[in-house]
Parts: C-alpha cells; sequence; structure tokens
C-alpha cells in the first residue's frame, strides 16, 4: 500500500518541472542561429519557394505568351520587376543577422548557449543584460528562443524567412511581403484577363505566328518563349484554375499580413508589443474589465502610463493551501498561506 501524507498527496510523486529539469541536463546545449540559412531549416521556407518558382514558371512560360503582342512585354518588363525585386528583398532578410549589436560583437555563434538558471534569474534579460548571451543588450532587444540570440528592435520571429525579423532587417521583411503581394495581384488581373477571353474572343489568346501552323482551335502552345509545347484545352483550363486558386489564397495571406503591418506602422508599434497589449487584455480580471468603462468615462479616476489601462488594485487572494513537498520524506505537513499584502507607491 503506497504512503500518503494527510494531503493526500504520493511521497514519491515528481513535479512535472522537476522532471522537464532533469530531461534538460541530459539534452545538448542548442547554438544561436546566425540567420535563416542557419540549420534547422522550417519546412515553411520550402513552401514558399516553391510557391514562388511555381507562380514564375506558369506566370512567365505559360500565361503572358497568351496576351496580344502589345501588352506581352510591358507584361513581362512590369512583372519581371516585381519579381526581381522580391526576390532580392527576400534573400537580404533572410540573410540579415539581426542580432543585437553587442551579441554581433562578442558572441561566439560556435558556442553553445549557457542553460538558463530560474532559481537565480527571474528573467533571461535584467536591467538590459542578457543572462544567456552574457553581453549588454539595447533597449528594445528581445532575446528568441527559436534564434537563441538577443534581436535589436526585435518584432516577431519569421517562419517563412526561418529568421528573426528585427531592426536591421524590418523593412526588407516589409517589402518583401508588399512585392508579394502585387506580384501576386499581377498574376491574378491575367489570369482573369486569360479567363475571360477565352469565353468571349479565343482569337485574342492565338496572336503569336506560331499558331498559323496549327489547325485545331482545341490545341494550345505553352512555354512560348522557349519551347512550344502543344496542349489540349482541358490541361491549359486545369493549369489555369490550380494556378488561380493558389493566387487567390496566397493573396489573402500576404494582404491581411501587409495590413497588419501598415497598421502597426501607423501606431509606432512592433508585433511583439501589439501580442503583449492583446494577452493584457485578455488576462484582465472580468471585475476589472468592468470597471475600466467607467474610468474611461471620468467616473473614476484613473492614472494613464503609455496607454494601459491599470486596476486600481489587484483582486483579492484568498488563503489557499500548499503542500510542502520540499520536506523530507516523512514529513506530511500542510501549511495555510496567508493572503499576500499589498503595497502601493506613487511610481507605479
Amino acid at each position: 500500500m503506497k504512503a500518503m501524507n494527510i494531503c493526500g498527496i504520493n511521497k514519491n510523486w515528481v513535479l512535472p518541472e522537476a522532471q522537464e529539469n532533469n530531461v534538460k541536463k541530459f539534452l545538448p546545449r542548442p547554438l544561436s542561429r546566425v540567420n535563416g540559412w542557419s540549420p534547422p531549416l522550417h519546412s515553411f521556407q520550402a513552401i514558399s519557394w516553391i510557391t514562388y518558382l511555381a507562380m514564375s514558371i506558369v506566370t512567365f512560360g505559360i500565361f503572358i505568351p497568351f496576351l496580344p503582342y502589345s501588352w506581352k512585354y510591358a507584361a513581362n518588363i512590369v512583372m519581371g520587376g516585381v519579381f526581381i525585386f522580391h526576390l532580392i528583398v527576400h534573400l537580404i532578410a533572410i540573410t540579415i543577422d539581426p542580432a543585437d549589436t553587442n551579441v554581433r560583437l562578442k558572441k561566439d555563434y560556435t558556442q553553445p548557449v549557457p542553460a538558463f538558471d530560474r532559481s537565480k534569474h527571474t528573467h533571461v534579460i535584467q536591467n538590459q543584460y542578457c543572462h544567456l548571451c552574457e553581453v549588454t543588450a539595447s533597449k528594445k532587444a528581445k532575446h528568441c528562443s527559436a534564434c537563441n540570440k538577443c534581436v535589436s528592435g526585435f518584432d516577431h520571429h519569421c517562419k517563412w524567412l526561418n529568421n528573426c525579423v528585427g531592426r536591421r532587417n524590418y523593412w526588407f521583411f516589409f517589402w518583401s511581403v508588399a512585392s508579394a503581394a502585387v506580384g501576386i495581384l499581377g498574376v491574378m488581373i491575367i489570369l482573369c484577363y486569360i479567363c475571360i477571353q477565352y469565353f468571349v474572343n479565343p482569337d485574342e489568346l492565338r496572336t503569336d505566328p506560331l499558331y498559323k501552323e496549327i489547325i485545331s482551335e482545341n490545341t494550345w502552345l505553352l512555354f512560348l518563349s522557349l519551347w512550344p509545347v502543344p496542349v489540349k484545352t482541358p490541361i491549359v483550363l486545369f493549369i489555369a484554375v490550380m494556378a488561380l486558386l493558389l493566387a487567390i489564397a496566397s493573396f489573402v495571406m500576404l494582404g491581411h499580413l501587409l495590413i497588419f503591418h501598415l497598421y502597426l506602422i501607423t501606431k509606432n508599434m512592433s508585433t511583439f508589443d501589439y501580442l503583449m497589449k492583446t494577452r493584457f487584455k485578455k488576462n484582465l480580471h472580468p471585475a476589472e474589465e468592468k470597471e475600466l468603462p467607467l474610468q474611461k468615462k471620468g467616473n473614476l479616476p484613473q492614472e494613464k502610463s503609455n496607454n494601459w489601462a491599470w486596476p486600481k488594485s489587484p483582486p483579492r487572494v484568498g488563503s489557499q493551501k500548499f503542500p510542502m513537498s520540499t520536506l523530507s520524506p516523512k514529513s506530511s505537513v500542510c501549511f495555510v498561506a496567508s493572503p499576500p499584502k499589498t503595497c502601493h507607491s506613487e511610481g507605479e
């Protein structure tokens, strides 16, 4: 029969946190990642590159050659410029090391990151000193757990780039999103034009001189710029529909992301600031949430600090029983903890 104390807790029971700490001691300590090319690579990177490659092939190899002669060269120049610009800024956003200046100057990326001891430090960064990077970080730097380093002006960790987005590469990330949205929009316009012309006037899509040798109207030529490949109408329609669906899905995601970052820019906020502010609002006590509208109306006095609505006083906490699992195995004593006392200061 298992020995149980008066609190009903098994003496052999081990805290989950302790089990995790014991497992982590045997795991190899991680290295800091330099940029988006550092292992491990993310699957979202492969998805983004496959999408870019597929859109480039169908746009320049299949659909732009269907356009009228006068539009064909203009479309190649405009769409080519957008696609090349996106490729350049995307590669720069991946390649840049967004780490804080002191991290890049003093940190050795070949050395593993030290284990964080919560018994000695409450937070990873205290008084602008990072206990993991072991350097003094800038004011708005945050330590990214995915990259294992402090990032200057941390915005978020982007899985599509496999790199952190911070002060050094934020605008390259922004223009990468914007150029991708514009490029996808151009592809959608071309596809819509081709679909409409196919049902209204298919001859407008067969203006290339090579079509003079094609007798059947059910035969179309793909990759006219390089080597013509004759295919039947159902194949062209299938490729067009699949490309249009992919373009719509990509445009919805990119458009949402672009509008979100435009909103953050107008509010002078980072993604991290927005998430922290949203999390703070969700964690408010229901009673405190009812008091906030009254405070905004002026019925109750309230101090304002950085546009955050802080409650006037913390909620009361009742007494709770805590089993003293750290005592000796023979001990089976429970203590009653009194409610914590709160102290108010003018600086808070």
